[in-house]
């Protein structure tokens, strides 16, 4: 009996489309979904004159493949992938390849690896980016684990992957949990991608007015630059005219502004936290999205907090390329703070990660898939150890050329009282970035002053600690500012 080359497990949309995706590129498939109406509608409708093999058990699955078993879960994340692997386990044989391909946390995918390799299966957790178009056309690819097992895989993988001009948008991307951190990483910068394009939108639409047609004609303008040409400016160019049938107006003024997340947004946080990495245009995007879910809260406030309300008073033109050069600006503070977070993960966990190689497969197949990412590649090519995005000599020159119009929109933003967190954390980013002095000396000061946890100084080696003498309550309120400096001691005074 003729035995198929690759296997999927789950055939909901993601699971479907990769499946005909391999097919598709010359590798026969066996597909298993634990209802079986759903098999037999994929059998009998997308299916029909492929060589796709179904299964109705796991047994009679595992037994249509050949050696070593090439196996593909594309199920929910968390319990259900544990699930499957369970009743895997038992039928499979030495050698034989378990690849999971949802949204697993990385720590998920690490505790998988250490207990599936030492039984002699080999598991490869793989970020899949591009959605149900990507899946079934060329996705980006992320896969991680033992390199031996990518070996294997690595034949279908490029064939299946997003193909641009400098090969297929796959890469080994290290041991473990690799991938799915990379995956991870993805997501956070896209959520930050589609935050600033949030408050772009919201900034031409509130503070001057901008209708559904001139914002499409804006976002289909922007998308033929250098700068912003991207997937997610295209999809927004073309959401902006679409009109709903029912009501005769723009469908995305109809939308429901309460945004939902899965997770990965929210873990990129977490790890940021966790390894002491700056990420803040990708925090406000998650904060974002969680204070628009106050839905109720947010209307009935709306009726007792009052702000400003006004429209920008100066150049309709001038004000959308300064919205287009502070998006820009803010774009690449949030790629710099997720470049910066995949360094210090591959160095924490030892992935290993080429930043340059994964700035190339985001280049087609994947949701944040942007013609800026050649010059991030570019970037970390000439410079493997550059520590910062923003210190690589085109994107210093960008913002230094733009950032006048950067200030100006969120200047603006503050008097017209329009919200735009992301345009302001990647502003702040940038600011504190490039200043050789930040007030955290107070900090410092201020953590040893209650609970002496010391401090280090500018001007001599060494840890120290002081018993900070409070001014008496007197002397500040007779004493004028020019006379407290006067009488202030160069050094704090010690007990």
């Amino acid at each position: 009996m003729t035995q198929q080359s690759f296997g999927v497990i789950g055939l909901a949309v993601m699971g479907e489309n990769l499946a005909l995706n391999v097919e598709r590129n010359g590798f026969p498939i066996a597909v298993y979904n634990r209802t079986r109406e759903k098999t037999d509608a994929f059998m009998h409708e997308r299916a029909q004159g492929r060589n796709v093999k179904a299964a109705y058990t796991l047994e009679d699955f595992v037994a249509a493949l050949e050696r070593p078993r090439k196996i593909l879960i594309m199920v929910k994340a968390g319990a259900p992938v544990d699930g499957v692997i369970n009743q895997l386990t038992p039928i499979l044989q030495e050698g034989d390849i378990i690849m999971d391909g949802g949204n697993s946390l990385y720590e998920d995918t690490e505790r998988r690896t250490r207990e599936l390799e030492p039984k002699g299966f080999r598991f490869i957790g793989m970020g899949v980016s591009g959605g149900e178009e990507g899946a079934l056309n060329g996705p980006s690819l992320m896969p991680g684990g033992t390199k031996s097992s990518y070996q294997y895989l690595e034949p279908i993988f490029s064939k299946i992957a997003a193909q641009v001009d400098d090969g297929p948008c796959v890469t080994y991307c290290g041991p473990g949990g690799a991938g799915h951190y990379v995956k991870m990483v993805h997501n956070g910068i896209e959520y930050g991608d589609m935050q600033l394009i949030a408050e772009a939108y919201d900034l031409l639409k509130s503070a001057v007015g901008l209708d559904h047609n001139q914002l499409h004609e804006i976002f289909a303008e922007w998308n033929t630059t250098d700068e912003l040409n991207s997937f997610l400016i295209e999809i927004t160019a073309n959401i902006f005219p679409y009109i709903d049938p029912d009501t005769n107006l723009p469908l995305v003024d109809l939308v429901m502004d309460a945004a939902g997340q899965k997770g990965t947004g929210r873990w990129t946080v977490q790890s940021a936290l966790e390894l002491g990495v700056s990420i803040p245009t990708i925090i406000a995007a998650v904060n974002a999205r969680i204070i628009s879910s106050f839905k109720k809260e947010r209307v009935a406030a709306s009726k007792e907090l009052t702000g400003p309300n006004g429209k920008y008073q100066g150049s309709t033109k001038e004000f959308i390329n300064m919205v287009r050069d502070a998006l820009y600006c803010s774009k690449i503070c949030s790629y710099a703070q997720g470049m910066a977070l995949l360094a210090t993960a591959s160095n924490t966990y030892n992935y290993g990660f080429n930043l340059g190689e994964l700035a190339r497969i985001w280049k087609g197949g994947c949701i944040i898939r942007a013609g800026f990412l050649n010059k991030i590649k570019n970037a970390f090519d000439q410079n493997p150890t550059l520590p910062n995005l923003l210190l690589a000599p085109e994107f210093k020159q960008t913002i230094l050329d733009r950032q006048t119009a950067w200030r100006e929109v969120l200047a603006t933003a503050a008097k017209l009282g329009i919200p735009v967190p992301a345009f302001s954390a990647s502003l702040d980013y940038f600011d504190s970035y490039r200043r050789d002095r930040l007030p955290q000396n107070l900090t410092q000061a201020q953590r040893d002053y209650f609970g002496a946890h010391t401090y280090e100084r500018i001007d001599k080696p060494g840890v120290f600690h002081t018993e900070w003498t409070p001014i008496s309550e007197a002397s500040v309120q007779t004493s004028t500012p020019e006379k407290l400096q006067a009488t202030q001691p160069t050094t704090p005074p010690t007990k």
